[in-house]
């Protein structure tokens, strides 16, 4: 009764009865058969081999050579990827920038991209009476900021033109500014606030895409640039390999 409910419920959408036959799958049946398959979500065994042949060259499920009985397969990972690193980033950020508070006593962000700023998403202040916050929300959008830079960087060669010719940067500029970066972390001594250092280091997902930046914001009288370049590194780093992805040399 369910299967013909399923069915009916349906229709004849393919994309619904793909995702029928997906959700097929769970921790108690990793894998199953075509029949298995048929009988689940009310078809006939034909249509879903085709089915499954469909999402097998989609990279969706991955067949046994033995068996010949079918499991998702971690393409579905290019599906879903982006989502869940957007929805994980924050929650898995947020012990890191607190460590990387308690170590430099400095105020630690996580940033994120929306198309044209680097917007802060995340933040734990500095306990000092002298310290650089902001509120969440607030975006930086001139190259002069090292959170930009980060993401700016990341962007493939026609994107970041683009970018550039919109804001009115040179390509000179961009390496310019980039004489104080230390570690693969872009640094912005004073250029944007007189009294700033900002320390900004790139997130990778699991694709090896820049999803993500932590940002280290000082007190330029107190900012050990070696020290604290190397623990944004670090701390970037730690929320790379906790988001499933791998962590690239750095000079």
């Amino acid at each position: 009764m369910e299967t013909t409910m399923a069915s009916s419920e349906r229709g004849n959408s393919p994309i619904a009865t793909a995702l029928s036959v997906l959700r097929c799958f769970s921790p108690d049946r990793p894998v199953l058969g075509v029949v298995e398959i048929a009988d689940m979500v009310g078809l006939h065994k034909s249509s879903v081999s085709r089915l499954m042949g469909t999402l097998e060259a989609e990279g969706l499920v991955e067949q046994d050579p033995m068996s010949k009985k079918y499991r998702l397969s971690l393409g579905l990972l290019s599906v879903a990827g982006s989502l869940l690193s957007h929805l994980d980033v924050r929650r898995a950020a947020l012990p890191i920038l607190t460590d990387l508070t308690a170590a430099t006593q400095e105020t630690s962000s996580l940033m994120l991209w929306d198309g044209h700023a680097a917007v802060s998403v995340e933040q734990v202040p500095s306990s000092f009476p002298i310290k650089h916050t902001a509120e969440l929300g607030v975006r930086y959008d001139t190259v002069e900021s090292s959170c930009v830079r980060v993401f700016v960087d990341a962007m493939d060669d026609g994107e970041r033109q683009r970018f550039c010719e919109a804001s009115g940067v040179t390509p000179e500029r961009l390496r310019e500014l980039a004489t104080d970066d230390l570690y693969g972390v872009s640094i912005n001594i004073g250029r944007t606030m007189p009294d700033e250092v900002g320390f900004c280091a790139a997130v990778r997902d699991h694709r090896g895409i820049v999803t993500a930046a932590v940002l280290l914001s000082v007190p330029r009288y107190r900012a050990e640039i070696d020290q604290l370049a190397k623990a944004c590194r670090n701390a970037a780093d730690d929320l790379t390999t906790s988001l499933g992805g791998f962590v690239r040399p750095t000079d």
